[in-house]
């Protein structure tokens, strides 16, 4: 097996990230594709009908011409899984900036990482903090990226609910939509946290914009169908689309908190994994 800080495995996990960033930033995943298509079928409103069939036509040319989906290429999330025997080091860590620093000059990726108070832009879409890395333990050695926008980034909320107001979380859910209007280029699709702790919360909310969009449970598909019921549609036009889906993760709280976090994320829910070959 080989040690964090082999040459040839820092290689192997820098390519995979390179390599999931070009795939994500260039074809939408199946389900997500597949889901804008559905609600083309259904929408009802002309204008909005026509709206999600440019977003479906633009999704065509960017895989036709190998270019980008949209012009912010997002910050980079990556989610690693780690198998036994394989630690999370500072060489994996620079391993994963290495390959977001490759993914940046090659595809290229707008660069969108700066300073948060002189605003200096690092110019590789690295820096403190960035990419933000997720480590999980799993079975083999894998990279998820998931670039996320601004647009639709900065109208995400958190709130630390009563914990005898189970009810309002739904409420809050749909209020958060109800304040983004159009920015973050509806339809959208949304991750919600609730549980754990603050914290915590917003890092459910993130993880569950990995999970398939073309399944629902049924308190997914009720908080789905109250966000539509708001009539925002499709670049905030108007109509019937303007979730695409919501998808939910839960965690234990403290008795006395109640943590819910809304991840909210654009049509172009990019994400891409990829195998790290020769871990072991």
């Amino acid at each position: 097996m080989h040690r964090p800080d082999d040459p040839a495995l820092v290689s192997a996990i820098a390519d995979a990230v390179a390599g999931a960033l070009a795939e994500a930033e260039v074809t939408l995943p199946p389900d997500v594709e597949q889901a804008i298509r559905e609600a083309h079928g259904r929408e009802r409103d002309p204008v909005a009908k026509g709206e999600l069939g440019n977003i479906i036509e633009n999704i065509a040319l960017a895989k036709k011409g190998k270019t980008l989906i949209c012009q912010d290429t997002g910050i980079p999330v990556v989610y690693l899984t780690l198998p036994p025997g394989v630690p999370y080091t500072s060489a994996i860590g620079e391993a994963v900036a290495r390959g977001v620093r490759v993914a940046t000059e090659r595809i290229p990726l707008r660069p969108n990482a700066v300073d948060p108070c002189t605003r200096k832009n690092t110019g590789d879409n690295t820096g403190p903090g960035i990419p933000a890395i997720h480590v999980k333990p799993g079975d083999e050695l894998t990279v998820t990226v998931l670039p996320k926008g601004a647009g639709s980034e900065n109208v995400s909320r958190i709130g630390m609910l009563l914990p005898t107001r189970t009810k309002e979380v739904a409420q809050f859910v749909v209020e958060t939509v109800a304040l983004a209007g159009a920015k973050p280029c509806p339809p959208v699709i949304l991750g919600v946290g609730i549980g754990s702790t603050f914290d915590g919360a917003a890092a459910l909310a993130k993880e569950a914009l990995l999970l398939p969009v073309d399944t629902m449970d049924p308190f997914e598909r009720e908080l789905c169908d109250a966000v539509n019921s708001l009539g925002i549609g499709p670049m905030g036009l108007g109509g019937d689309t303007t979730a695409l889906a919501v998808k939910v993760k839960k965690g234990a709280c403290h008795t006395a908190s109640l943590p819910v976090a809304v991840n909210v994320q654009c049509w172009a829910c990019r994400r891409a994994t990829r195998v790290v070959e020769g871990w072991r």
